[in-house]
């Protein structure tokens, strides 16, 4: 029982924290309950028959972890790899899934921002935001990853 009440405590913790990362100059954001690991961006294997922004699948660590390019999800332009980009490994469902991104940038609490709605979501179409934060200077998009992820958890 103690194991559990640890588990959920550090969860508490967990919950309002975001990790932050770059997609061109926009900033997103990503609960940090469900991050992982941070890691480069290592060999993969293409694996035929997935959708584009799918890049494929790596080893980590023994585990097969399914790669998401983030950039070319929200259907940004392809941009080449570079040494900041990084892989960010979530943990959904119980699944170990890498969304590679330009580069980490920091974490932050919700505390410190002032939150704004984000527009209709009627009026964007396909939308993985739920919120927008504004911290000091910088606009975060943060990203509903049950949305993100939903079309994508069967692998």
């Amino acid at each position: 029982m103690a194991s559990n009440t640890q588990h959920t405590s550090a969860n508490d913790d967990l919950v309002g924290r975001f990790m932050t990362f770059y997609i061109g100059d926009a900033l997103y954001g990503i609960e940090l309950l469900y991050v992982k690991e941070i890691v480069s961006l290592q060999q993969t294997t293409v694996v035929p028959s997935l959708p584009h922004y799918i890049l494929g699948i790596m080893n980590l660590r023994g585990k097969v972890v399914p790669l998401i390019d983030v950039r070319l999800k929200l259907n940004q332009p392809e941009r080449p790899y570079d040494d900041k980009t990084c892989v960010i490994i979530t943990l959904i469902e119980d699944m170990q899934v890498g969304l590679i991104v330009d580069s980490v940038a920091e974490v932050f609490s919700s505390s410190d921002t002032k939150k704004i709605q984000p527009p209709d979501p009627a009026s964007l179409g396909e939308n993985y935001i739920n919120a927008i934060m504004h911290m000091e200077d910088k606009v975060i998009l943060c990203l509903d990853c049950d949305k993100f992820f939903a079309d994508d958890l069967h692998f």
